[in-house]
C-alpha cells in the first residue's frame, strides 16, 4: 500500500439480529452482546479496524451509548453519526461518504456483527487491496464457501484483474439449497462478506448515478448535520432517502467491482448454526455457550445449549437440537430448522410480545436494570449504576418507589433534600416527587427498587435534567 493512501474505517452498527433470538433483541442486538471471550462483536470489530485510522460509526439513536462506551473502553478515537431512522446500508454508507474527508480517502465499510478472529491478517488483506481501491475499483472481499449455505448472498467472479483479484460478474441474493449447490460446484462463487473498500469520490459518484434520491437526500441531510456532544445528527432530509441495501443500489449495477478473496476465518454470526460453529464442541459434537458451568449434558449428541446465569440446564438423550435459555424466554429448535426463527420473531412482534424488544435485563447509558418480579400493581427491579454515573432528574405521575441499597453508596435527590444511602439502608420516593439517583463511588452501585402504583410503564417518566440527551417520556394522565 502506498504511504499516501489514507484508509478511514466505517463501522455499520445497524441490524437487529433476529435470527439469534432470544439472545439478540431489538433493543440489545447481537453486535453488542458479549459473545466471544467476554467481548461483543462490535468491540472486536472496533479493535480490529482502529489501528488503520480514526473510526467512524453509523448507528441509530438507541445504540449510541453502547457504541460510545465500547470505544472508550478500547481507547480508540471514534466519531458517531446517528441515523434519524433505519434506511438500510446504501443511505447509511452515503452519510459516511458525505461526512468530512478528502475525495481520495478510502472508506472501509465493516458491519459491526462479523466474527473475524485474526485482526492482523484482516488488516494485511485490506492494506493489500488499497491500491486497487485507489485506482477506482470498488473492492469487496469474498469468502470461500465451505458448504452450500442458504444464509449468505453470493458473488460470481469473472476475469482476473491481478493474481489476487477478479472482476465481479453478478451479486446473487441468498439462494435455495439447489441453487447453492450449483454455486458451490461451479467454483466461481464466493460468499458476500458485506465488507467494502471504496474511494470516497467513487462511492459518491456511483450513488449519484444509480440512486440520485439517496444521494441528494443524504447530501442535504449532512449539509445540515448538527453536533450533539460526541454525536453528529444529520438533518431530517434523510428520512426521505430510499430504503435500499448497497448491493441493490450499487453492487448489482456497477462494472468496476473487484473481488478479493477473504483471508482467514469469517462468520457473520447470523444464526444459531453459525454460533454452533464458534462453540467448543465435545466428542459427541455438543456445544456449550453462555454460562457453560450451568450446562450438564447426559447422553446427548449434536446439541447446542446456551445457558444464562439464572438457571441450570440439563439435557438427557437429546439429538440435533438447539436449546437457548435466557431469563425470560426459552427457545428449543431442531438444528436444521433454526433459520425459521426470523419468521417466529415477526409473529411474536405482531402479537405484541415484549420479549422481542428487550431482555429482562435492560442496558442504559448509566448502567442497567433487571426486572425481577411484577404484577399489575407492583414491580421489583435490581438496578446497577456505574461509578460516577447518574440517572436523570425525574418524577413519576403514577407510581411511588422504595430503594434499598445492597452494594455501594447512592447519592439521592428527593425534592429539596440530598442525602447518602449506604449498604442496607433504604428510602421512599413518593408519587410525584422530583428525584435522582447517582453513584458517587468507585465501585458499581446496586440497589433493589420496588415500584407500586396504578401504572408501571417506562414511559411514566418526566425528565427535568438528563446528561444523556434523552427527551421526557411523560405518560399522559390515564382515564
Amino acid at each position: 500500500m502506498r504511504k499516501d493512501i489514507i484508509i478511514k474505517p466505517v463501522i455499520m452498527c445497524g441490524g437487529s439480529g433476529t435470527r439469534l433470538w432470544p439472545l439478540s433483541r431489538k433493543a440489545f442486538p447481537k453486535q453488542f452482546i458479549p459473545l466471544y471471550q467476554g467481548k461483543s462483536l462490535f468491540e472486536l470489530t472496533f479493535e480490529r479496524v482502529a489501528p488503520l485510522g480514526d473510526v467512524l460509526a453509523v448507528s441509530g439513536d438507541d445504540y449510541r451509548f453502547f457504541v460510545q462506551e465500547i470505544a472508550e473502553k478500547s481507547g480508540g478515537n471514534l466519531k458517531q453519526i446517528l441515523e434519524p431512522c433505519g434506511r438500510d446500508t446504501a443511505p447509511a454508507m452515503a452519510l459516511a461518504a458525505a461526512f468530512a474527508g478528502s475525495a481520495d480517502d478510502l472508506l472501509l465499510f465493516c458491519p459491526a456483527d462479523h466474527f473475524i478472529p485474526s485482526a492482523d491478517e484482516f488488516r494485511t488483506m485490506v492494506s493489500g487491496a488499497a491500491d486497487l481501491a485507489s485506482e477506482g475499483w470498488i473492492v469487496t472481499f469474498g469468502v470461500q464457501p465451505n458448504g452450500p449455505s442458504t444464509a449468505y448472498g453470493y458473488i460470481e467472479t469473472g476475469e482476473e484483474i491481478r493474481s489476487d483479484a477478479a472482476k465481479s460478474v453478478h451479486f446473487h441474493e441468498k439462494p435455495d439449497v439447489e441453487m447453492a449447490l450449483q454455486f458451490l460446484s461451479s467454483g466461481r462463487f464466493l460468499w458476500n462478506s458485506g465488507i467494502f473498500l471504496i474511494k470516497r469520490s467513487v462511492l459518491l459518484e456511483a450513488l449519484k448515478a444509480f440512486e440520485p434520491t439517496i444521494y441528494e437526500k443524504c447530501m442535504a441531510s449532512m449539509a445540515g448535520v448538527e453536533q450533539d456532544g460526541a454525536f453528529w445528527r444529520p438533518g431530517p432530509e434523510f428520512i426521505d432517502a430510499t430504503k435500499k441495501s448497497i448491493d441493490y443500489a450499487v453492487m448489482e449495477r456497477a462494472t468496476n467491482i473487484a473481488v478479493v478473496p477473504f483471508k482467514g476465518v469469517w462468520s457473520d454470526v447470523g444464526s444459531w448454526d453459525a454460533m454452533f460453529a464458534l462453540s467448543h464442541v465435545d466428542e459427541q459434537n455438543c456445544g456449550k455457550l453462555g454460562v457453560t458451568e450451568n450446562i450438564y449434558l447426559i447422553d446427548s449428541k449434536n446439541t447446542l445449549v446456551h445457558a444464562s446465569d439464572r438457571r441450570f440446564v440439563v439435557t438427557i438423550g437429546t439429538r440435533d437440537l438447539a436449546i437457548v435459555d435466557t431469563p425470560d424466554a426459552l427457545m428449543v429448535s431442531a438444528l436444521d430448522q433454526v433459520e425459521k426463527i426470523k419468521g417466529v420473531v415477526s409473529d411474536l412482534e405482531a402479537a405484541g410480545r415484549a420479549e422481542v424488544q428487550e431482555h429482562r435485563r435492560v442496558a442504559r447509558p448509566w448502567g442497567a436494570y433487571d426486572s425481577i418480579d411484577h404484577s399489575d400493581r407492583f414491580q421489583v427491579k435490581r438496578i446497577t449504576v456505574k461509578p460516577g454515573a447518574r440517572l436523570s432528574l425525574q418524577r413519576h405521575n403514577h407510581r411511588a418507589e422504595h430503594w434499598i441499597v445492597v452494594k455501594g453508596t447512592a447519592l439521592v435527590t428527593r425534592d429539596e433534600e440530598t442525602f447518602l444511602l449506604k449498604e442496607n439502608e433504604s428510602t421512599y420516593i413518593p408519587l410525584g416527587a422530583v428525584h435522582r439517583m447517582e453513584n458517587p463511588g468507585k465501585i458499581p452501585l446496586e440497589l433493589i427498587e420496588v415500584q407500586s402504583g396504578t401504572y408501571l410503564g417506562e414511559d411514566d417518566i418526566e425528565r427535568f435534567d438528563d446528561e444523556y440527551g434523552r427527551k421526557t417520556q411523560a405518560k399522559k394522565e390515564l382515564g
